[in-house]
């Protein structure tokens, strides 16, 4: 008996459920996280950061950032760990193997002293910034990047790696880091790596609701799920997918404008794969060269991907502005008036009183 066959509207339809942005919308965010595995740390606000415009297009409306902030820092029921937010459930599957390269491994030995003295003035003085942890580092980190000699940062972020130490907040962009033993549960469970890992495929796999079992490297989190789910094939695509077996494709579907950043289309060859969706985030291009604009938002329409929207939040002014619909497809009649629904839900929520069209 041969592997079962969906079609691509199928693939997608299960693909946008298991991101909840069909229409029967989240209620809770941590629930939402939860679904999702994480939520993307990035300072550009264009628009708006990136995880609070993820989390908005799934609660809409109801959902404000101090709720993702209360949630990090006072309820400690999502915890942020190598530039994302994930649920506090699952910090130890990311605690398991810290599989540090032999050179930090070493530059981490070299230092002992150094890691003491940190872990000293956290037990000491509690939660800090950096800068306010001196820099007694006997053997300075060499880079030829931007971490070069930037000795208490980098550190720092070993000693969360290794579990040792939290970020148990931020002010601004700044990091807040303090004793692990203050932010994390006290009964945490830190699996085997391999149990670990398995967790982990099958918790990208809900999240995902189809994805390849290897495939493209996709930067921050991977977006392939090993032998986990059900393999299958898809109509016009190559290969083997990986099917989460909770999956269903009935969904009703919404309009929704998209982070740059979000999992729907993170992993770029599966966007083109699923939907021939074609997507590069442009804020680093010379704005000659960009295509469809700074801060882009894909734009989601049923189960189907159907263009991009260039905005641009202009709060001195209070105005957001439309820069230019990019349209994948014929914007009929019934998607013009949603997108158009959505940008002023989205004006709503950024408390904009006035949208400048093109």
């Amino acid at each position: 008996m041969g592997l079962r066959r969906l079609t691509r509207e199928q693939a997608r339809r299960i693909a946008v459920r298991a991101q909840l942005l069909d229409a029967k919308r989240p209620t809770d965010l941590v629930q939402t996280v939860e679904q999702l595995t994480l939520l993307q740390i990035d300072p550009t606000a264009a628009v708006a950061p990136s995880a609070d415009l993820v989390a908005w297009s799934r609660l809409g409306p109801s959902y404000r950032p101090e709720q993702l902030k209360q949630a990090v820092e006072q309820d400690r029921t999502l915890f942020e760990f190598n530039a994302l937010i994930r649920p506090m459930a699952d910090v130890g599957l990311y605690l398991a193997d810290p599989d540090l390269h032999p050179t930090l491994q070493d530059w981490m030995t070299a230092n002992a002293s150094f890691q003491k003295d940190i872990l000293a003035v956290l037990r000491d003085r509690g939660p800090v910034i950096s800068r306010e942890i001196p820099d007694t580092c006997p053997v300075p980190w060499k880079s030829t990047g931007w971490t070069n000699n930037r000795n208490t940062t980098r550190m720092l972020e070993l000693l969360v790696a290794t579990g040792q130490v939290a970020i148990a907040g931020r002010t601004g962009r700044e990091r807040i880091w303090d004793l692990a033993e203050n932010v994390y549960p006290s009964d945490l469970d830190v699996p085997s790596p391999a149990e670990a890992t398995r967790r982990k495929d099958e918790r990208r796999l809900r999240s995902l609701g189809i994805a390849r079992a290897k495939g493209t490297a996709v930067p921050v989190e991977p977006a392939t799920v090993g032998e986990t789910g059900e393999p299958v094939e898809i109509e016009d695509t190559p290969g083997i997918w990986q099917l989460d077996p909770a999956a269903t494709d009935g969904f009703e579907g919404r309009t929704a404008l998209l982070s740059p950043f979000d999992r729907l289309i993170h992993n770029r060859t599966r966007a083109v794969e699923l939907w021939d969706f074609e997507y590069t985030l442009e804020m680093y291009k010379p704005a000659a060269q960009r295509r469809w604009g700074y801060f882009a938002l894909p734009i989601l329409h049923g189960a189907d991907l159907v263009g991009k929207a260039d905005l641009k939040a202009d709060h001195k002014a209070g105005v957001l502005r439309v820069l230019a619909l990019h349209p994948d497809t014929r914007f009929t009649r019934p998607i013009t008036k949603a997108i158009t629904a959505e940008l002023h839900d989205l004006a709503a929520w950024l408390a904009l009183p006035e949208i400048e069209h093109p």
